[in-house]
């Protein structure tokens, strides 16, 4: 008997309750590996109580992580929290419910039929995972996003939208109100709205925190309703709150299901029997393959196109929780795992080839669903349907990785459903805040993020003051140095030379560009053209 066959049934993990198996008999750790970890995973499971337990989970902002507490109001540390969360799931239902009756209508009377969601990161993909993940004919309302400031990307969705705007209803996610990215898609929006005569107030609802810049604009404007984001939930671990739960209700997606295999799995993963614990198993593999250093890409397979968008949400959730330069202590660790993927079997025609044959700088995660579809399936060769081709090629992929000593692991799902979806939400939220303990980070907080916001602020300011000079001398050509002398930017030369190549190649600004020297393009002069 192979020793495959024997790994696989001494370290598979079944548990019906939740629906999931987990195979980690292809990460070749040695038979001690588990006794070894085995007191650090317990240090975790304590740091995860107390996270749970309403402590302050990141100093940086003095607020707690109760993203737990969404899915079992009773575990918050508080009867306010708890009401809060209660409330807001009873008023969600309540909502979703007055529009797909029609009690709550579009501004001309008739009912709505689409949504459209502006947000981005956190407050758009977990969202559109669930909204593409669990789509089926039997939806209410169809949504559209808005997940990111790029013009031609929101003109492709309101293409979409010709002819129907009237009859959307716009949800606007953010939790300070100032993102800026959801701030200009909500200008848009509202643009695009007014341009066919409607209203945008009438036609739009906003998910925020309470007393935010949008939660003021809102109430002023009148628009429809608000509901609240709060300081405990982090964008990425939001999906559960109205920022997720909104949106699918009025898709028509089972909400309640969806937070009952959250509220069960996160019961299972609270046991301190590591080898009973999917979430622990889970980390405990990123730990060895990566040797608790990141020194190796986590590489996610799942072999349904419903889980297409699985990879996008865990590489968010995984590298904006685990990347960090420094540690708990202060001490410069750098820490962080590589996520990236393609749904099966598509990454056969892709890049299987390098991780079959090429270099060894990866794990997998194959996500393997058993159900194909709800109807019978037509043969396509004797005894053989499409679905049955699909398993095949997922379990030859995974073959093929064994045999070139390539790692992986195998979570295998009965079907996605709204249950399904809650239960990979939780097991994957409470694998990243093991693992962050086991290498004592924390995966709550995201200053590289408000980094590149800053710097992109700066530049922001670079292109408005070049602008302006160049509008006072209005005709006349300058160049990138000469620009930058003039303002007194000497060290910001390069980004104020990337700005107006931008804005020259726009019909915004009434920038000209005059290039020099054929390819040394960086010698043109720009000027204002009014």
């Amino acid at each position: 008997m192979s020793t495959l066959w024997e790994r696989y049934k001494k370290y598979l993990y079944v548990n019906n309750d939740i629906g999931i198996m987990m195979d980690i008999g292809r990460m070749f750790f040695a038979d001690d590996f588990f006794d070894k970890i085995e007191p650090y995973i317990q240090e975790a499971f304590k740091h995860m109580e107390t996270l749970e337990g309403g402590s302050i989970a990141n100093p940086d902002e003095k607020r707690m992580v109760g993203h737990y507490w969404l899915r079992n109001s009773q575990k918050a540390p508080n009867d306010v929290i708890r009401g809060e969360i209660e409330n807001t799931l009873k008023a969600i239902k309540e909502f979703a419910a007055d529009v797909h009756s029609g009690k709550i209508t579009a501004q001309n009377g008739k009912p709505f039929k689409n949504i459209l969601v502006v947000g981005i990161g956190g407050s758009a993909l977990g969202p559109q995972f669930a909204a593409s993940s669990l789509c089926s004919k039997a939806d209410k309302m169809k949504p559209f996003f808005f997940d990111n400031t790029d013009p031609d990307g929101m003109d492709m969705v309101m293409a979409e939208l010709s002819g129907s705007l009237s009859q959307t209803l716009c949800l606007v996610i953010s939790k300070s109100g100032g993102t800026p990215e959801t701030r200009n898609g909500m200008l848009e929006a509202k643009a695009a709205y007014e341009k066919d005569g409607l209203s945008f107030a009438a036609h739009t609802v906003a998910v925020t925190g309470s007393d935010s810049k949008l939660d003021n604009t809102a109430k002023a404007e009148g628009w429809i309703k608000c509901f609240p984001m709060w300081d405990w939930v982090g964008g990425r671990t939001s999906e559960l709150s109205a920022v997720g739960l909104l949106p699918a209700a009025l898709q028509g997606i089972d909400i309640d299901d969806m937070l009952k295999g959250a509220r069960l799995c996160d019961e299972v993963t609270r046991t301190r029997d590591t080898m009973l614990n999917p979430a622990a198993l889970l980390s405990l593999m990123w730990y060895y393959a990566t040797s608790g250093r990141g020194s190796r890409d986590m590489v996610i397979l799942p072999y349904k196109d419903r889980l297409g968008l699985f990879t996008k949400y865990l590489q968010q959730l995984i590298m904006e929780s685990l990347g960090k330069e420094k540690d708990l202590g202060g001490r410069i660790v750098n820490q962080g795992i590589t996520v990236y993927g393609n749904k099966g079997s598509t990454d056969q025609h892709a890049y299987v080839q390098q991780l079959r044959d090429g270099v060894n700088n990866f794990f997998v995660t194959f996500i393997e669903v058993l159900k194909d579809r709800e109807t019978k399936s037509l043969q396509v060769e004797p005894d053989i349907t499409s679905g049955d081709f699909l398993n095949a090629f997922y379990q030859g992929t995974r073959q093929a990785l064994s045999d070139s000593k390539r790692e992986s692991v195998t979570i295998t799902i009965e079907t996605m459903s709204p249950f399904t979806f809650g239960v990979l939400v939780a097991l994957y939220e409470r694998a990243v805040g093991l693992y962050a303990y086991l290498i004592n980070i924390n995966a709550y907080h995201q200053p590289g993020v408000e980094a590149g916001k800053k710097a992109a602020g700066h530049f922001l300011g670079i292109q408005r003051k070049a602008i302006e000079m160049l509008r006072q001398n209005a005709g006349k050509p300058f160049s990138v140095e000469e620009i930058a002398s003039h303002l007194d930017i000497a060290d910001d030369v390069e980004p104020l030379f990337k700005c107006l190549l931008h804005a020259s190649r726009n019909i915004d600004h009434n920038i000209k560009i005059y290039p020099q020297d054929g390819q040394k393009i960086y010698n043109s002069k720009f000027s204002f053209e009014i």
